[in-house]
Formats: C-alpha cells, structure tokens, sequence
C-alpha cells in the first residue's frame, strides 16, 4: 500500500512539472500565406495627349453636263496632333470598360487631276478658237474628333489592352481649280471651293502601359469613315460646273500620354 501510494505521489508530481514546463514554452507559430502583390488598377477620369500620321483616302465621283461620267481617287495623308479625356471602370480584377473622345488637328491634304479636255478650234467663216483645260481637285481634313467606348483586358500587371471603336466627325475642305488656254494663248483660270462637316463611325485597338503611378503611355490604331458626301463646283469653260460625290476614309495610328486623377493607383 505504501508502495502504490509512492507511485501516485510520483506520477502527480511527473504531471505538475511537466504542466509548468509547458508553461514555460513559446506560443505555436501561425504560418500565414503572403498578401497577393498589389494589381494596378485604371479606374477613374484621365486626360492626355497625342500625336500620329493619317492615310486618308478621298474616292469621288463627278457628273459634269454632256460629259460621261468618271472618276478619280486622292491620297490625303499628313500628320495629326490632339487631346483626349476619358473615364476607365475596371471590374473583375482585370477587366475594363471606358469612354474617350478625342479631337485632332491635321496636316491631312491631297488632290488628283482630273481628265484634260481640249476643244479644237473651228475654222469657218470666223475661226472660233480651241482651248485646253486642265483641272485638280484638292482636298483636305483640318480637324476631325471622335466619341468613342473601350473594352479592355490587363494580361499583366500594368499593361492595358484594349478595342475601341463609335462616332467619329470631322471637316473635309475641297477646292476645284481650272485653267483654260485657247490656242490663241488666252489663259482663264477659276477656282471653287466646298467644306463640308460629316459624322461616321470608327474602329480600332491599342496597347497602354502605365510606367508611373498615375502616368500612362499608349499606341493605338483607328480606322475612320466619314461615310460620302455631295458637292457642286461652279467652274470655267467645258467645266461650267462639276457635281462630286465623295467617299472618305481614313487610318490612322498614334502614341499618346495621359494622367489619371482615379485611385488609388499604386
């Protein structure tokens, strides 16, 4: 009895330091996953800058009394510059929609002969003289702006790629010159002009990188179509007056900076 009560005594005992040596150790360690790195994010308002070179390309038709019809197409290229505001909404971690309206300046310009009519002189009892004439059509697009929404997704963190595409506007200037010379060597020349403002559709698709904070760069392409258009030149001699129909197009590729005012950005 003595020797099982000993026993009981030690194995108390064993239990009580054991509880304090317990005690004595250090809470487990929790080992926890690290926080995802952050994701920048292209939510918010944003305004900006851009600059590009334009392939315009004019296809008219003309009518002109007693003649047959015909037609003529003109390259209207050159370079553009402008601005652009916008709103970015980025939704399922990397998905964006957005509307941008733009508005450009251009050096766009261009024009093409036209077919060179000569009228032989009439020799009879008076000699009616013949004459030559030339003529050009010239045309350009000072200024055209777009309206535009953005669909886009970021591949990676920091690139933007994005489709773009809506309403586009812009002004088309064309001037119809002539000049006339008789085989006695009278020369007449006139000229008229037409401007005429359009709204069409566009299209396209670019690539943006935020290199900054708030700061941003792009490179994108639009295709624009400012859909045809009518104009009657009042004219000289076998070109008394000239009706055109006129299809616009143009491709236009540009880079551009914009600052964002959303956030936080990171």
């Amino acid at each position: 009895m003595k020797k099982l009560l000993a026993a009981a005594t030690a194995i108390v005992a064993l239990a009580a330091t054991g509880s304090v040596w317990a005690a004595d150790l250090p809470p487990p360690q929790v080992f926890k996953a690290p926080p995802p790195p952050p994701w920048y994010d292209w939510t918010g308002f944003y305004i900006g800058g851009n600059g590009g070179y334009s392939w315009g390309r004019g296809a008219t038709n003309y009518a002109v009394a007693g003649r047959a019809p015909f037609s003529t197409t003109q390259a209207i290229n050159g370079g553009l510059g402008g601005g652009q505001i916008g709103y970015n909404w980025q939704f399922n971690h990397n998905w964006l929609l957005g509307i941008e309206a733009d508005f450009q300046g251009t050096g766009e310009r261009g024009g093409s002969g036209l077919p060179t009519i000569v009228i032989p002189p009439i020799i009879g009892a008076a000699v009616v003289p013949g004459s030559t004439t030339t003529a050009n059509l010239s045309q350009s697009l000072p200024w055209f702006g777009t309206v535009r929404g953005r669909v886009g997704v970021e591949p990676v963190d920091r690139w933007l790629l994005y489709a773009t595409g809506g309403l586009a506007y812009g002004q088309l200037n064309s001037t119809l010159g002539s000049t006339t010379t008789t085989t006695g060597g009278v020369v007449t020349a006139a000229s008229s002009s037409a401007n005429v403002t359009r709204a069409g559709w566009t299209v396209g698709a670019g690539v943006e990188w935020a290199f900054l904070n708030r700061w941003s760069a792009k490179l994108e392409y639009i295709y624009m179509d400012l859909g045809t258009f009518n104009l009657t030149f009042p004219g000289t001699g076998p070109y008394a007056t000239v009706v055109t129909s006129t299809h616009f197009t143009d491709n236009i590729v540009r880079a551009g900076i914009n600052y964002s005012f959303g956030g936080p950005h990171y």
